[in-house]
Formats: structure tokens, C-alpha cells, sequence
């Protein structure tokens, strides 16, 4: 309990501060972006497609060196690419520092290229910023889980400026909602959003 507090308050300070840095930007443009790498970007996806705020999730390749690689080329781990999913959300329906929080609940940040059974760089825990308060905040967000001993082990999740990015193949897209009798999304995919939707059923989208 203690530490769900700690979290929450964390959130919340968060939230202040990167609605404040970005008021005048946000009152423009209510549209940001987020990246994130948390393994398989199956998971990930479908996760994030179900919170209030975000409008679109896009499954791709960022990181590496290899220009427009392909699945089978991020497969064999040498491209230094790193899964991840795109992010458009709404600021004022979603902050930064709540999509981090889904983030950093819903995956493993202290397992080092692996996720589950799925190992190598190309699943990295990562956050790519875009801009500086992106940077900070992740920054401040993971101080406050350690600090907090929210997890036994180090966190290990990379903080890396966006660069390098390529959409994956469209088969990937949408990849559990279009597949949901496959096997990996029954076993994997499906259990993890079970836990999330009892967490986050707040945020939710109806």
C-alpha cells in the first residue's frame, strides 16, 4: 500500500509538472507522441490501444543503425533496433507521466534484453524521448520507482532520443485484435491485458 501511494503521488507531481512545461504547446496542438519499447510489440500494442487519451498506437522499429530493416532482419538482433510502439495521444485526456506509469506496470524494466521468453536488444526495456521534458520526466519517474524499491532488481530501462524510426510490416499492426486465436496472443498477450484492465480500469476507454 505504501508503495502504491508513493507511485501515485509520483504520478501525480509528474503530470504537474509536464502539463506546465507544455501548457502553451499543448493548448496549440492537444496532439503529442510517446515511443516505447517493452518487448514484444504485440503486447505493448494492444495494451496501450485500450487507454482514454490515446489515439493511435503504431507498431515499428527504432534505434538501430540499419536503415528501413525488415522483421527478419530485427529478428537476428544485429540492426540494433529495438521493438517499440508509436504513441499519439491527447495531453489533455492522457498525460506523459500516466502513459509511463502503464508503461513501466505492464513490463518487466529489470530484465536486461529480455522480456519473458523473447531475448535479445531487440527487446530492450526503452524509452525514446522527444523532446527534453520527455527526457526529464522519464528520468524522475524511474528515480521515484527506485527510490520507492517498487522493484527487487535495478532497472535497466534505456532513456534514448527517438531516431532511426521505421513502421513495422502491416501485418503487425493491430497484431491482437486481428489475431486472437493464435497462440501467442491466448498464452502471452491475453493474460497480461487481463491484469492490466484490473489496474487501469479507470482509464480505460469505454
Amino acid at each position: 500500500m505504501k508503495k502504491t501511494i508513493i507511485i501515485l503521488l509520483a504520478v501525480s507531481l509528474l503530470s504537474f509538472i509536464v502539463k506546465d512545461k507544455t501548457k502553451n504547446t499543448i493548448q496549440m496542438n492537444k496532439q503529442e507522441t510517446a515511443t516505447f519499447g517493452g518487448g514484444c510489440f504485440w503486447c505493448t500494442e494492444a495494451i496501450f490501444s485500450e487507454l482514454k487519451g490515446v489515439i493511435s498506437v503504431e507498431s515499428g522499429y527504432a534505434g538501430g543503425e540499419t536503415k528501413n530493416p525488415t522483421y527478419k532482419e530485427i529478428c537476428t538482433g544485429t540492426t540494433g533496433h529495438a521493438e517499440v510502439i508509436h504513441i499519439k495521444f491527447d495531453a489533455d485526456k492522457i498525460t506523459f507521466a500516466e502513459l509511463l506509469d502503464v508503461f513501466f506496470a505492464t513490463h518487466n524494466p529489470t530484465t536486461l534484453n529480455r522480456q519473458g521468453a523473447d531475448v535479445g536488444t531487440q527487446y530492450r526495456s526503452v524509452v525514446f524521448y522527444h523532446n527534453e521534458n520527455q527526457k526529464t520526466a522519464t528520468q524522475q519517474f524511474i528515480a521515484a520507482l527506485e527510490q520507492a524499491s517498487v522493484f527487487e532488481d535495478k532497472i535497466v530501462t534505456k532513456i534514448t532520443a527517438f531516431n532511426n524510426y521505421t513502421k513495422a510490416e502491416n501485418y503487425h499492426q493491430n497484431y491482437f485484435n486481428n489475431n486472437k486465436t493464435q497462440g501467442y496472443c491466448n498464452a502471452v498477450i491475453n493474460p497480461k491485458l487481463v491484469k492490466f484492465r484490473k489496474r487501469f480500469k479507470s482509464k480505460l476507454k469505454k
